[in-house]
């Protein structure tokens, strides 16, 4: 009854009845969302008229002609109602465009983040470390569960710290990662006496293992090595790190901060702390659990 009543006065007899025939194949109950689609095909509708297309849906509704009035017709509206325009349109364009009826693109899993260990089961991981039967071997996969539960570091940035680059300073221990992020990390104070102890034994060497930080497979052998059995969940880097993301986020206050602003993703809080300031070293490892 919405669409079939809709009678614009900003939009021809042409745009208006193109409008009603694409969201009339919609089955719209609602009818504030029938004007929502009605308003944005006839938008649409316009744009094409202007640019000599016949207002027919298989050809008005295709991805061409929808990204087209997106990108170049729509550049007076803000960015968020051009937005929901497109999604919109592709969503008429579902029902009433050239691939109606047709199976939509299968969606792929989005990637999520992996869940910390526990506590429990870190301090296993480093019983596991000082089970192994030689210093270097102790030494090594101490550096890999400190390090990454430690320091957040995960890849090739924990594939090329050498013992020369963990030192104490600034009150408490820090990591100083090269590449092409490079930075400092504090180590969480916790995880410091080993990761220290771990330096001094290898000084220039890796201290996970290997010749050269691009060489692939490194960190295998001591995954394999800290393996618990069925009591203990297998060793993942990317676990590790999650540990490390979840202590200093629980330590920061970022769950509080989160619900009092009710965020629900972080999407925008890249743009957000690029308008702010790190704070110097010192000040850095007190905030980030790193102080003695």
């Amino acid at each position: 009854m919405a669409v079939a009543a809709w009678e614009p006065t900003t939009l021809g007899p042409a745009v208006a009845a193109f409008a009603r025939r694409c969201v009339g194949c919609c089955a719209i109950t609602r009818a504030e969302r029938a004007k929502n689609l009605l308003w944005a095909c006839g938008q649409l509708g316009t744009f094409a008229h202007a640019v000599g297309l016949d207002l027919d849906p298989a050809v008005v509704l295709s991805e061409s002609v929808i990204e087209r009035f997106v990108v170049v017709g729509s550049c007076g509206f803000a960015d968020a109602t051009r937005r929901t325009l497109r999604t919109n349109l592709r969503y008429v364009a579902r029902s009433a465009g050239p691939l109606a009826g047709r199976p939509g693109p299968a969606t792929l899993p989005r990637q999520r983040a992996k869940p910390p260990y526990t506590e429990a089961e870190i301090a296993q991981f480093l019983a596991l470390a000082e089970a192994q039967p030689t210093a270097a071997r102790r030494h090594r996969a101490a550096s890999l569960v400190c390090l990454g539960a430690g320091a957040g570091l995960t890849g090739m940035d924990l594939r090329a710290v050498t013992g020369r680059h963990v030192v104490a300073r600034s009150g408490g221990v820090v990591v100083e990662v090269a590449g092409r992020r490079a930075r400092v990390v504090p180590v969480l104070w916790r995880f410091a006496p080993r990761l220290l102890e771990a330096a001094a034994f290898f000084g220039a060497q890796y201290l996970v293992g290997g010749v050269a930080p691009t060489r692939r497979n490194v960190t295998t052998p001591l995954l394999a090595a800290l393996a618990g059995g069925g009591d203990l969940p297998p060793l993942d880097c990317s676990r590790l790190r999650a540990s490390w993301l979840a202590a200093v986020g629980g330590a920061l206050g970022l769950p509080t901060f989160f619900y009092a602003a009710g965020i629900t993703c972080s999407q925008h809080l890249g743009d957000l702390v690029a308008h702010l300031e790190v704070v110097a070293e010192p000040d850095a490892v007190v905030l980030l659990g790193g102080a003695r």
